[in-house]
């Protein structure tokens, strides 16, 4: 068995660090790959293709959470004690992060998927969540692969939901123990994947703050997180 980090490489990360030029033809068809990369940063090569995109969002306060919890975890012990959460949370408001700001990086695709829906699929995980059936069906009738009638007399849509739920996923050997190549610890990538769990963590002006750029952030657009 394999990590879902090693089944599905991120470009930006796997595929193309350190100036790789990577033979796609190795994969087999139809070929997946994840990246963390703003639509404003996708090269041409995959704008003016065929291939589809799937964007998932999350609500920015649980989003800031999950991150501060990642990125301690992946801070090396000898740089010291972990970031705070002012710390992280400053930045967090101010744009400053790994793959641009968070905002921006969100309503770019937004607005891709509104004016090329057949090219981008958004979904918010808390959609996801709480209509996990709605969403799965969705999700194959984008990628053109809907489930047929009889597929799905035989339940094959909680099957698939049952092998891809956190609660499963997170207990597997292969994402608890080991490293991926890059050095990362398997079960970092798994925490809680609670809907909410900001609520432990964030002082409501903390929360005020967020839901004012998150405001003016999407202020005329239609989407709200």
């Amino acid at each position: 068995m394999n990590n879902p980090h090693e089944l599905v490489p991120f470009l930006e990360l796997k595929l193309y660090v350190d100036k790789q030029v990577p033979d796609l033809t190795s994969f087999s068809s139809p070929r997946l790959f994840s990246t963390h990369l703003p639509f404003v940063s996708l090269p041409k090569s995959v704008l003016e293709s065929g291939c589809k995109l799937v964007y998932l969002c999350r609500d920015p306060r649980d989003s800031f959470v999950s991150l501060w919890h990642f990125t301690n975890k992946l801070r090396p012990q000898n740089h010291g004690t972990t970031s705070s959460l002012e710390e992280v949370f400053d930045k967090f408001c101010r744009g400053v992060s790994l793959c641009g700001p968070f905002w921006d990086h969100i309503l770019h695709y937004w607005k891709e998927s509104l004016s090329n829906p057949e090219k981008i699929f958004f979904l918010k995980y808390e959609d996801m969540k709480e209509h996990p059936q709605l969403h799965l069906r969705r999700l194959a009738e984008f990628i053109g692969c809907p489930f047929s009638p009889e597929e799905e007399t035989k339940g094959l849509v909680d099957d698939i939901l049952g092998l891809c739920s956190f609660d499963n996923l997170s207990k597997l050997k292969v994402n608890v123990d080991g490293k991926l190549s890059s050095g990362e610890e398997n079960k970092a990538f798994f925490r809680r994947g609670e809907v909410g769990d900001w609520k432990n963590y964030l002082t409501t002006e903390m929360v005020d703050q967020l839901d004012k750029i998150g405001e003016e952030k999407f202020h005329g657009s239609g989407l709200k997180l």
